[in-house]
C-alpha cells in the first residue's frame, strides 16, 4: 500500500469540492486599525486579482504592522466589456481584505506593455506621469510591482512603467522596492515570506470576489499549491544550495531591494526568510 495516496487523494478531493463554492459575497475579514499617519504602501495591479494572489506581504504589513495598504489599479483587464464588472469586482476584494483602491483612469491605463513603451513614446510618458504623480502624492514607504521577466505583456509592462516612473522622481524620493512574480520565475529573488494558513485562505477568499475570471477558470483554488511550489524553490533559492530548510508551509518569493534616488540597490547580503512569527514590518527598519 502506497501510504501516499490517501494525501494525495484528499487533496483531489478537497480541491474539487473549493471549486464549487460561490465566489466572493464574504464579509471583510478581520483586521487591524489603521491610522492615517501610519507607513504606506503600494501595489501596483498589472490586472484585478494581483493583488490578492501576490499581495500576502501586503496583507501581512495591514495585519501586523497597521500600516496603510493601497492597491493602485493600473489596468481593469484588455476587454473593455468587462473593465466595469472587474472594477465591481475589484472592490469588493480590496473590501474584503482592507486594502484601500486607487484606479489609474477611469477603466484603467491602457496597453501597458513593452512594445507601447518602445514604439508609442507620447501614450508612455503619459502613462510614467499618471504613476510619478501618484508616487509623488502617496508618499508611499514601500511600493510591490513585478519583475522585469514576470512573462505576461501586461506584467512586463507595469514593471518598466514603474522603473520609468521613479527615474523621472526627484533624487531624494526614497522607498523600498517589492518586485513580486507569478507568470514568470525570478532568476534571483532574495526574500522568501511565510504566510499562516488563515493568511492563505483570505487570500483565497479575496480573490474569489473576481468571480468573472475564477469562475471562468478556478485558479484562485490553486493559491496554496503555488505558495507550497514557492516554499521548495525558496529553500536553494534564497536559503542557498544545499542549506537547511525553513519549516515554512505557505510562502511567496520576492526580490526586495532599495530605490535610493537613482537607482535599486541591494540593502542586505544573501537570502532571507521571515517566518509567519516575525513581524512583516521588520523588513524596512
Amino acid at each position: 500500500m502506497n501510504p501516499y495516496l490517501n494525501f494525495v487523494s484528499e487533496i483531489a478531493t478537497l480541491t474539487s469540492a473549493a471549486k464549487k463554492l460561490t465566489p466572493g459575497g464574504l464579509a471583510p475579514c478581520a483586521r487591524a486599525t489603521t491610522v492615517s499617519a501610519a507607513p504606506k504602501a503600494l501595489f501596483f495591479a498589472p490586472h484585478p486579482d494581483d493583488e490578492t494572489i501576490q499581495g500576502g506581504l501586503a496583507l501581512r504589513l495591514l495585519r501586523e504592522a497597521k500600516w496603510n495598504i493601497v492597491n493602485v489599479a493600473v489596468t481593469q483587464g484588455s476587454k473593455q466589456e468587462r473593465q466595469a464588472g472587474r472594477l465591481a469586482e475589484l472592490k469588493g476584494a480590496c473590501d474584503f481584505l482592507g486594502f484601500g483602491l486607487i484606479q489609474t483612469a477611469p477603466n484603467g491605463l491602457e496597453k501597458v506593455t513593452s512594445k507601447t513603451r518602445d514604439h508609442d513614446k507620447s501614450l508612455w510618458s503619459r502613462m510614467v506621469k499618471v504613476i510619478s504623480q501618484l508616487l509623488l502624492e502617496q508618499k508611499p514607504k514601500v511600493i510591490f510591482f513585478p519583475h522585469a521577466h514576470d512573462w505576461n505583456g501586461t506584467h512586463i509592462g507595469v514593471h518598466h512603467l514603474v522603473m520609468d516612473a521613479l527615474q523621472s522622481l526627484p533624487a531624494n524620493f526614497h522607498c523600498f522596492c517589492v518586485e513580486t512574480e507569478f507568470w514568470g520565475q525570478n532568476d534571483s529573488p532574495n526574500l522568501m515570506v511565510e504566510y499562516s494558513v488563515a493568511d492563505v485562505a483570505d487570500l483565497m477568499a479575496a480573490t474569489s470576489f473576481h468571480a468573472g475570471e475564477v469562475q471562468r477558470n478556478p485558479y484562485h483554488v490553486l493559491i496554496p499549491a503555488w505558495m507550497m511550489d514557492n516554499v521548495r524553490r525558496g529553500a536553494e533559492l534564497v536559503g542557498g544550495q544545499g542549506g537547511g530548510a525553513p519549516q515554512f508551509t505557505f510562502g511567496q518569493l520576492f526580490q526586495l531591494r532599495k530605490w535610493t534616488g537613482s537607482k535599486l540597490e541591494n540593502f542586505y547580503t544573501g537570502g532571507r526568510n521571515l517566518s509567519k512569527e516575525e513581524n512583516a514590518a521588520c523588513l524596512f527598519a
